[in-house]
């Protein structure tokens, strides 16, 4: 993820705002907030701006996953070409969402506030419309996920004393 963070960071770095490269990198799937803070630190972004920055470019897409992702799989589905890709991210999904299915919103909360590949709140918005969690429901849970994700990765890109500022 590193790596692919530092690709964008220097495709970008000098084009745009290492603001907005951060808040972009925080947008894409996989990549999320962990990305993006990752990103923000080897632009030197102050540690405060980049996690609010990071932390709304994760969660910007999350309702519109939420809200439209059953709709638009369904409609993809549709098409020969997409419905092999769509059955193996709903597939892999499943495989990784365990917990979330025996634990519901504790489920779901975990599985978007550990960092670790194939997590976070893209791949949390879609487990729980696979459970058919209620936005209601799983928009408040992925977002005390995301921050606590962000916490964690705070504490590995900034260093736990830099990101409180000592």
């Amino acid at each position: 993820m590193e790596s692919i963070a530092h690709s964008i960071v220097a495709a970008l770095d000098g084009k745009i705002a290492p603001e907005l490269i951060a808040f972009i990198v925080s947008l894409l799937p996989v990549l999320e907030l962990r990305g993006g803070l990752i990103a923000a630190k080897l632009m030197d972004i102050e540690f405060w701006k980049a996690f609010v920055i990071c932390y709304v470019g994760n969660m910007l897409p999350i309702p519109f996953i939420l809200l439209f992702i059953r709709r638009i799989f369904n409609f993809l589905k549709r098409f020969q070409k997409f419905e092999k890709i769509i059955d193996k991210l709903e597939a892999r999904s499943l495989r990784k969402a365990d917990k979330v299915k025996k634990y519901r919103l504790w489920g779901l909360f975990l599985f978007v506030a550990i960092p670790l590949p194939g997590t976070g709140a893209w791949t949390g918005a879609l487990v729980a419309d696979i459970f058919d969690i209620r936005i209601k429901h799983s928009l408040p849970i992925i977002a005390v996920g995301v921050l606590t994700a962000g916490i964690i990765m705070s504490a590995l890109s900034y260093g736990l004393f830099g990101a409180l500022g000592f």
